[in-house]
């Protein structure tokens, strides 16, 4: 599988990640998901070239790095691990930001240890805290580098000042968002200032959270603990409009003997060469198709096609209580 780089301090990646988050909550049943099946899922996909790998300390909570860690125990040289520190996981959800200094620090040495790793390679802030400047932020990660127990700075849901304060602190490598052929909020303000810091964009959700799949027919697919029972996209009249995109990237599918994922992954490839999306699955089966996407070879009318789908998109990305954790 190809590589690409993010950011400038040398970090290099397979040009598809592998977002984990669904092996330990979110989507589908909890009786459906199975340890040894996502274990399969993370050591076929670095059969298939993939060495990046995507979890953190509130997947499960806990229990999504600890799996991670269990899945690539004696494979420690054949992946990059993403992990993200910034919450107070005490009580129920939905829980408090903290992303103090000292809390960092303590985040750091327990996803560490779940991990079973000495170093992690790239420590996202996994949203922005209010209640700590970000500069703050920024200098505990750089005390955490020099000390060599992370490689890399990232974030997720930043804005654009944030952004910039928290450059020049420590340099960013990578910014995690979420961006797919119907969230495109990145592309007015955020891609540009990625392009001009040399800061790569981590997409997750290229597939809509599943939507882009064509594999959800209806609102009745979905279980009743599924974080998309609740997702202002999927509901009512929102879902039947969204279906009109799904089918306009079906028509392209049929095109290239793909499958609708794949197009919906490849665009986001075809986005920009600083571009690494992380597709979750907890299927070799799905896993292997969402890899395809890397051999797809879209034309020009095929983007402009994809590209008008957002104007169809109805509904927001969350609820107005999680809409208001990202930093935009």
């Amino acid at each position: 599988m190809q590589k690409r780089k993010l950011g400038t301090e040398g970090l290099e990646i397979s040009c598809i990640g592998l977002g984990c988050m669904g092996m330990s909550q979110a989507y589908g049943k909890a009786e459906e998901r199975d340890d040894n099946e996502s274990i399969k899922v993370i050591h076929r996909a670095l059969e298939l070239g993939v060495d990046f790998f995507d979890t953190a300390e509130v997947y499960g909570p806990f229990t999504n790095e600890t799996l991670l860690g269990k899945a690539l125990k004696g494979k420690r040289d054949k992946a990059i691990i993403a992990t993200k520190f910034g919450w107070d996981i005490t009580g129920q959800w939905p829980y408090k930001m903290d992303s103090r200094p000292e809390k960092i620090k303590q985040d750091c040495e327990d996803s560490l240890k779940r991990l079973g790793i000495e170093t992690i390679d790239l420590f996202y802030q996994h949203r922005v805290d209010p209640n700590v400047p970000i500069g703050d932020v920024a200098g505990a990660v750089s005390e955490l580098i020099k000390q060599g127990k992370v490689k890399y700075f990232g974030l997720s849901e930043a804005g654009v000042e944030t952004i910039k304060r928290a450059h020049k602190v420590c340099k960013i490598s990578a910014l995690q968002s979420e961006y797919s052929l119907w969230e495109r909020g990145l592309e007015e303000k955020i891609i540009p200032l990625l392009l001009e810091l040399n800061i790569g964009l981590v997409p997750f959700a290229p597939l809509g959270r599943g939507f882009l799949s064509g594999r959800i027919k209806s609102f009745d697919d979905i279980g009743e603990n599924d974080f998309r029972k609740k997702d202002p996209r999927y509901q009512g009249e929102n879902f039947n409009k969204n279906l009109k995109i799904v089918e306009a990237v079906k028509e392209i599918a049929v095109k290239h003997k793909s499958m609708p994922s794949q197009i919906a992954i490849a665009w986001t490839l075809y986005k920009g060469d600083s571009i690494v999306p992380i597709p979750g699955t907890k299927h070799v089966k799905y896993l292997e198709e969402n890899l395809g996407a890397a051999d797809i070879k879209l034309k020009n009318d095929d983007i402009s096609q994809l590209d008008k789908l957002s104007g169809i998109r109805a509904g927001e990305r969350y609820e107005p209580a999680q809409m208001s954790w990202v930093d935009r």
